[in-house]
């Protein structure tokens, strides 16, 4: 029997993704576009998938200047239609799709009892329908192959109620997106695709610094920090490792977990 620590790979290479062909939704700011350009540093081809095309575009721009193989895909996550299309053209690309990043959100502050059933909608259209749509379309063509990684973006506020904003409809589409990433990585495991999710916590995006610039914001943000043990907001660097980590085969052995980035703030 040959021993795996002397046969494997040396462990960096095994974090590299040369070769894999990825697709990133909600890519042309924040979050997303920082995954992105991580999945590209470390080899892989990147899909930047946005709703606004010039955003996408603008992403693929900035990974082509690096060397990366990049293509913009304008798509609208919440319609099943538009999702197909979005793989399709992947495959039309690459001929293949190994990593699925699906990470378009969006966020809302309302109290819940004057939470309209329109924002109800919207907010669980975005943040669980179309992670599910996303991934489903993903491992049709991973489950063919045998092997793929999917990972959601999910959030603290899967695991915790923040305080002291109110945003009840936020935090049950967040909780749904982490109990289907464990549904869909026990169903999927035994053929190969692993389902994954990372949780930020407060992370310092332009839609943040934007918020943040309110009175409300200003009011917020010291109340987060004193509830955060680093004291300080994610930075979208932060969450890079995170990303690679679990699209690497350094997890090949690793699904239906979660990783909370959230500088402490769940550890109180």
């Amino acid at each position: 029997m040959s021993d795996p620590v002397l046969t494997a790979k040396p462990i960096l290479e095994r974090f590299r993704l040369d070769g894999r062909v990825s697709l990133v939704t909600g890519a042309g700011q924040g979050i997303g576009r920082a995954f992105a350009h991580a999945l590209g540093e470390a080899g892989a081809a990147v899909a930047v998938v946005d709703l606004i095309r010039e955003r996408a575009e603008e992403v693929a721009e900035e990974l082509s200047a690096k060397g990366v193989d990049a293509l913009a895909i304008q798509t609208n996550v919440t319609k099943v239609d538009q999702v197909a299309a979005m793989v399709d053209t992947v495959i039309n690309r690459w001929g293949s799709l190994t990593i699925g990043v699906n990470n378009a959100g969006m966020g809302q502050w309302v109290a819940a009892e004057e939470t309209s059933e329109k924002d109800w909608d919207k907010m669980i259209d975005l943040n669980l329908k179309s992670v599910f749509l996303c991934a489903q379309a993903e491992a049709r063509v991973m489950l063919n192959a045998g092997y793929g990684k999917i990972i959601n973006t999910a959030s603290m506020s899967a695991s915790i109620v923040n305080t002291p904003q109110n945003q009840a409809h936020y935090n049950v589409s967040k909780a749904g997106v982490l109990h289907m990433t464990r549904s869909l990585a026990a169903e999927w495991a035994p053929r190969g695709v692993r389902v994954n999710s990372i949780s930020p916590g407060y992370t310092r995006t332009r839609l943040v610094e934007d918020l943040l610039a309110t009175p409300i914001g200003k009011e917020m943000l010291p109340r987060w920090m004193a509830l955060t043990p680093m004291e300080r907001m994610a930075e979208v660097t932060d969450l890079q490792g995170a990303v690679v980590f679990l699209a690497s085969e350094a997890t090949d052995f690793m699904t239906g977990s979660d990783l909370i980035i959230d500088g402490g703030y769940c550890t109180w």
